[in-house]
């Protein structure tokens, strides 16, 4: 297969990517808090076993989601994964998705601030004007004094943290860790912390919202792979910027199904905050270093195109 016919497939296949995790997050939107945010965060990360199999690589067993080089952040992803799933969930449930993803998509600005703090890294006037953008955007999103600010604005938030935390830790430990060793601990890590935390709260979901809960779970899954195979096909620095089409999706789901409307504001901000995202990971590119993709709610994926190792330079 030709350099230019391989790119296009693996750039075809990550639109395909980011359009599952987009249904993915509108049907957890649909369930609309008649299941508790853990219990539903069990479910979905439940069927996520079924990435499994596919993200195995040659050598790996799947004993090895539980070995790992550095027990600490292992633990720590192990949190953050369960932190970012349910801080997603709350914030689709209760707020518009385009809401929803502008607050997530902070997760390079947050990324950024923490490789400089914990990794070292030198960062240049145009990342941090990148930051800055970024944070710009959500104050015009949010327009805080100006309309009342919920919980689920906070869960949205943490989400996109603890998703940037995710990324300084692939990105600290590099090649000396499995890919499997960190899904496994996102994996694991939502199960048992949501298993535990649904238990006060737990009710008999309706087939209508296990479906769609099943579908959830299902179509994350199936993004995770998808990235995965893309970023085969085609360099990380090509697929990175195209999950920036969910912002797209988030527009045309809230308005299709759930009558969300963009206001100017709103339009403004999403456009500082998107250009931010990419404008960081153009200065990424540049150092050679690859972000891993900030997918909203989905950190999992940033296994798909993990860099070998971003320590250099």
């Amino acid at each position: 297969m030709r350099a230019s016919d391989s790119t296009l497939k693996g750039v075809l296949i990550a639109f395909a990517c980011f359009a599952a995790y987009s249904f993915s997050d509108a049907a957890i939107k649909m369930v609309d808090g008649r299941v508790p945010p853990f219990q539903a965060g069990f479910i979905g990360t439940l069927v996520g076993v079924l990435a499994v199999p596919f993200l195995l690589k040659s050598g790996d067993h799947w004993t090895d989601m539980v070995r790992t080089t550095n027990r600490p952040l292992w633990l720590l992803r192990f949190v953050c994964s369960a932190i970012g799933t349910v801080g997603s969930i709350v914030a689709f449930t209760h707020l518009s998705m385009a809401e929803a993803f502008c607050l997530i998509f902070l997760l390079p600005s947050f990324a950024t601030i923490m490789s400089v703090i914990f990794l070292k890294e030198k960062v240049g006037p145009k990342r941090w004007m990148a930051v800055i953008l970024g944070f710009i955007g959500v104050l015009v999103v949010l327009r805080p004094g100006f309309r009342e600010l919920s919980f689920a604005h906070l869960t949205a938030l943490a989400s996109g943290f603890t998703g940037a935390v995710s990324v300084i830790i692939y990105r600290y430990l590099g090649p000396s860790e499995k890919n499997i060793s960190m899904f496994g601990a996102g994996l694991i890590g939502g199960l048992v912390v949501c298993a535990f935390a649904m238990l006060p709260n737990m009710v008999m979901p309706s087939a209508y919202d296990f479906l769609l809960i099943f579908i959830f779970g299902l179509l994350a899954a199936v993004g995770t792979v998808l990235l995965m195979v893309a970023a085969y096909y085609a360099p990380a620095a090509i697929v990175t910027p195209i999950q920036y089409s969910q912002m797209l999706w988030a527009i045309l789901l809230g308005y299709v199904i759930f009558g969300d409307h963009v206001d100017l504001w709103m339009g403004a901000g999403i456009a500082l905050i998107v250009g931010s995202g990419l404008l960081t990971l153009s200065r990424e590119r540049m150092r050679g270093t690859t972000l891993p993709p900030p997918v909203a709610g989905q950190s999992e994926a940033a296994l798909a195109v993990k860099p070998e190792d971003d320590r250099k330079g």
